[in-house]
């Protein structure tokens, strides 16, 4: 799999690795795109996006961010993302960007994580709590998932604005969960 957007992002990716050339990472190609690890464990990747180039750190929920660059996007539960629009940009906040992939390599080094969520700190939709009332094998099937394929599918159903449709993505994915697969999981 090659980067998205690699060539739309061709300065800012040679900017960037000016960047963090001179920290002590190893940069390494993991799901197509330039990775930077130290000691095998990921700190920063390099990510094209149709508006914008990001950094993206695997624990940036973990860093301090005084200076409130660093977002979150969609769910994702540890990693942050700096965005950027152009090289200019990047060579700019250079000071910024290397302070924050310092701290990024000590709370690596230091071995903290967040902390694992929860299914039960998710929301379980009414329309499934009712489901479950009716069909009580389905429940079964759904409490026989492993946490992190519940929690997919508790973020999918109830990701939809209207009942009518959480009720259409409970009915879609019964034969998925019902065979044990999570919400993203081929047959």
């Amino acid at each position: 799999m090659e980067m998205a957007y690699r060539d739309r992002w061709k300065a800012e990716i040679a900017e960037m690795r000016r960047v963090l050339a001179g920290l002590a990472m190893k940069e390494e190609c993991k799901w197509g795109k330039p990775t930077y690890t130290v000691d095998g464990k990921n700190i920063v990747i390099l990510q094209g996006f149709k508006e914008y180039f990001a950094l993206g750190f695997f624990q940036g929920a973990l860093l301090k961010d005084r200076r409130k660059v660093l977002v979150q996007l969609g769910r994702v539960h540890a990693g942050r993302v700096m965005k950027f629009t152009t090289a200019k940009d990047i060579a700019a906040k250079a000071a910024t960007i290397k302070a924050y992939v310092r701290e990024a390599i000590a709370v690596e080094k230091a071995g903290l994580r967040m902390e694992p969520k929860k299914t039960s700190d998710v929301p379980v939709p009414a329309e499934l709590r009712d489901r479950f009332r009716r069909d009580p094998r389905f429940e079964r099937a759904f409490k026989a998932l492993t946490p992190g394929r519940q929690r997919s599918y508790l973020y999918h159903f109830a990701a939809a604005r209207q009942s009518a449709t959480r009720v259409a993505r409970i009915d879609k994915a019964m034969p998925a969960i019902f065979e044990g697969r999570g919400f993203l999981e081929r047959r």
